[in-house]
């Protein structure tokens, strides 16, 4: 359906319209073969219509020049014919950027245009990293921006978070950044994002890393609802793998959930997002953070929204029983109204088995979920090595040990607590037992009373 806006009104004629007509547009003879107009131009090359914008143009207009000829999206004679209409308009008082006549001229779309501006915007802000060529923006977050770039240097492309400019001017916001360059650098794994650089460009800190081409996890869940079992536990046990990689170098990640899980075209799994890792041994850190609740709402660990001193593997292996949770069924774990409703289930409420939501889940599963999201920390898997074993057991359509033999605890542990209970309501019958053996004491005398008058009748009878 076309657009309502910028449109022409059919009895009027534009100066854009009056201009256009009046040079013709490349491609067209201006005329008639009989025509005696000026001879066309030859044909432009990008070096002299960028060197054309930068003499008469702005800033903005060469930046969105060059990214439009680089990028393939319009010819030099394109933007050529665009700088031309600029200078007739502005003649008559009727300034128009090169990227809206682009755009009205049907050269490029305003889609192509968006993701343009995008970049321009993120150059003019100093974000253009020495040697990395900015391509466009890839997301962004509350903490960073990351941006799509190619590395000049060996031909590849890259990611490039870069810390807003309104985090600058904090010490403790850029400490943390560097944080995470410096734990990701840590790691050599095949399903982690890889770090490669970390440094500062003008205003703005940069962390340069591996660029993944393909989706997240989260990305597929809105798209499909629910993850086959067999194609959760594929991605599940690749990460399960990067989070054992992780443990034994001393990091825990703390913050693992469906965003943060990538996944290339190949069916690669890749952890990423270091930013709240901590180094496991790191007790000054623990100390200045205990008390507060590092993490997402949906998939924290209860010992992260207690603040607890001691963060170790288990809570990782929490946060990612929530996410497979979430794959398997479709749902998250515990939902609310906010996130401190959501917190309080996870340290409070039950959770619903996962075969309970998807009856199609194998129990072994959701065994292993469950233990996985065992609120007490002792009954958790206690590192990954054995949550792969389980996770192995299940993927070869077989019962997974440790959790079966963790829940057939549990459920021992149940029935002797029943059991106890019912013990503490038989130890209080006694106090009860008079009462009773009065009441049988009396009735049976009365019984003693009555027969000895019924055989006295019938003696003297």
């Amino acid at each position: 359906m076309p657009e309502s806006t910028n449109q022409p009104d059919p009895g009027k004629t534009s100066p854009l319209a009056g201009s256009r007509a009046a040079m013709g547009s490349p491609g067209e003879a201006g005329g008639s073969m009989e025509s005696t107009g000026p001879t066309p131009p030859p044909p432009a090359s990008a070096d002299e219509i960028l060197q054309e914008l930068a003499k008469s143009g702005t800033n903005v207009d060469t930046m969105v020049g060059r990214l439009v000829i680089d990028q393939g999206l319009a010819t030099p004679d394109e933007v050529r014919h665009c700088i031309e209409l600029s200078r007739a308009l502005a003649q008559e008082r009727n300034e128009r950027s090169l990227a809206e006549l682009l755009v009205d001229n049907a050269y490029i779309t305003h889609r192509q245009m968006t993701r343009l501006r995008e970049v321009v915007a993120a150059e003019r802000s100093g974000q253009k990293i020495p040697g990395y060529k900015v391509l466009g923006k890839l997301g962004a977050g509350a903490m960073a921006t990351v941006f799509k770039a190619k590395q000049m240097s060996l031909d590849r492309m890259v990611a490039i978070k870069v810390l807003p400019r309104k985090f600058t001017s904090s010490p403790q916001f850029i400490e943390r950044f560097y944080a995470e360059g410096r734990a990701a650098a840590q790691l050599n794994h095949p399903n982690i994002v890889q770090a490669y650089d970390v440094g500062k460009a003008g205003e703005y800190h940069y962390f340069v890393m591996e660029y993944v081409d393909g989706s997240t996890v989260y990305d597929e869940i809105a798209r499909s609802k629910r993850y086959s079992e067999k194609d959760a536990l594929d991605i599940v046990i690749q990460i399960a793998e990067a989070l054992q990689h992780a443990h034994e170098k001393g990091l825990v990640h703390r913050d693992v959930k469906p965003k943060n899980l990538m996944l290339t075209k190949e069916g690669v799994a890749k952890l990423a997002d270091m930013g709240l890792a901590r180094a496991i041994s790191d007790r000054e850190a623990a100390e200045a953070e205990q008390g507060k609740a590092f993490g997402t709402p949906y998939y924290i660990s209860p010992e992260q929204i207690r603040g607890e001193l001691n963060i170790g593997p288990p809570a990782d292996i929490y946060s990612l029983g929530a996410t497979l949770y979430h794959m398997v069924t479709g749902n998250v774990p515990f939902d609310g109204k906010n996130p401190s409703a959501v917190m309080h289930k996870h340290l409070k409420a039950d959770l619903v088995p996962p075969d309970h939501v998807n009856p199609r889940l194998s129990a072994g599963i959701s065994e292993v979920i469950e233990m996985m999201m065992a609120k007490d920390v002792k009954r958790r898997y206690q590192k990954c090595a054995d949550l792969l074993a389980d996770l192995r057991l299940v993927r070869k359509g077989e019962p997974p040990v440790m959790a079966r033999k963790e829940l057939a605890g549990a459920a021992l542990a149940g029935l002797a607590q029943a059991e106890a209970q019912a013990q503490g309501e038989i130890a209080i019958a006694p106090t009860e037992q008079p009462m009773v053996r009065a009441w049988l004491f009396y009735l049976m005398l009365g019984v003693a009373a009555l027969s000895l008058i019924v055989n006295v009748v019938q003696f003297l009878t």
